[in-house]
């Protein structure tokens, strides 16, 4: 395993990141343990969760992915073994009326609740990295591709939220911050008062980066490279897509599309012929499509932690295997001219 810096924190994360948003919908309790002690087995020391998760969101796993890893830590006694990164909703806006009434938002009643209940439910003094599962504010996330201005709907003020998160860090309930599906312009200004005002910095950002979607090159990879803000880079499969499982509007019995009422940002018009695209170098290079998507996330120098995650140990074997894969030149022209083709099809 390979490890890099996050952020400005003095942490080392293992460049192949542990998912987990499967474990209490997708995969059981002994199914989520049993890939814990495979991903540490393998060194993988970064794991990443959510209060929202289990995945897709249901009142009735809300928060289940945290207690799954909150009893792998009883059972197994290695909490010091593992960073662990979580997060809190932003605005809900009438949704997820299960989480705090569906009244969430990234304020201090909101967050401190948020934090404790987390750290409760993984059994757990501290999170690592506690991160802003999306902004309060209207922005393009999720697939979104036009900007529609709303400061009406801004919600929590940055500084207020990062102070709150200041205080959390002085509470010693959690180590360090982070960003989730967020826009230059919050990275920048999250950083800006930070300088400002001694507010805590952001260590990282967790943004959708893979084949299909390569939109955090535009702008954030250069902020992220000239300040010291890592990307953990969530769907390098674009949500399994690049396995070619869904090509043809196919919908295999137990993937996350089959059970998932909401339309997946990756079933989009062009996203099949460019799947088969990078199936085809794959094919033509000997290499497992799979891994050669992992590898090439893991490959930029933007990323510190590229997250897998697996409703099965021997395709999680497999995706850890990645990191072993070096793409060649002529791979990486390939996959180029196949991006200049047909840029991020599923943004």
């Amino acid at each position: 395993m390979q490890y890099r810096p996050l952020g400005r924190t003095g942490l080392q994360v293992s460049v192949i990141g542990l998912g987990t948003m499967t474990w209490g919908r997708q995969n059981t309790e002994a199914e989520g343990h049993a890939q814990m002690d495979l991903a540490l087995d393998h060194g993988i020391t970064f794991w990443d969760t959510a209060e929202m998760y289990a995945i897709p969101p249901i009142a009735e796993s809300h928060g289940t992915t945290e207690e799954i890893i909150g009893t792998w830590f009883k059972s197994r006694g290695k909490r010091d073994q593992v960073i662990l990164a979580s997060k809190a909703i932003g605005a809900a806006h009438g949704g997820f009326p299960w989480v705090r009434g569906g009244t969430a938002k990234l304020d201090r009643a909101n967050l401190v609740a948020a934090v404790d209940a987390s750290l409760k439910r993984l059994q757990t003094d501290v999170i690592d990295l506690y991160q802003l599962h999306w902004p309060d504010r209207v922005t393009n996330r999720f697939g979104g591709r036009s900007y529609q201005h709303k400061p009406e709907m801004d919600g929590t003020p940055l500084a207020e939220t990062l102070a709150v998160l200041g205080d959390l860090i002085q509470a010693g309930k959690i180590r360090h911050i982070g960003l989730s599906n967020e826009t230059p312009w919050g990275v920048m200004t999250c950083l800006k008062l930070s300088e400002m005002h001694g507010l805590p910095r952001i260590a990282s950002v967790q943004n959708a980066y893979n084949l299909l979607n390569r939109a955090y090159e535009t702008a954030l990879a250069e902020i992220g490279l000239r300040e010291d803000v890592g990307l953990l880079a969530y769907a390098p499969l674009g949500a399994g897509t690049l396995s070619g499982k869904y090509l043809d509007g196919r919908i295999p019995p137990g993937t996350r599309r089959a059970i998932d009422h909401r339309k997946s940002r990756y079933d989009t018009p062009s996203a099949d012929e460019a799947t088969r695209a990078y199936l085809d170098i794959a094919k033509r290079h000997g290499l497992s499509p799979t891994q050669m998507a992992i590898a090439f996330v893991a490959r930029q120098p933007f990323v510190a932690s590229a997250l897998i995650g697996a409703t099965n140990i021997a395709d999680l074997k497999s995706n850890i295997e990645a990191l072993d894969v070096t793409l060649g030149d002529a791979v990486l022209k390939e996959i180029d001219a196949v991006h200049a083709r047909l840029p991020d099809p599923c943004p």
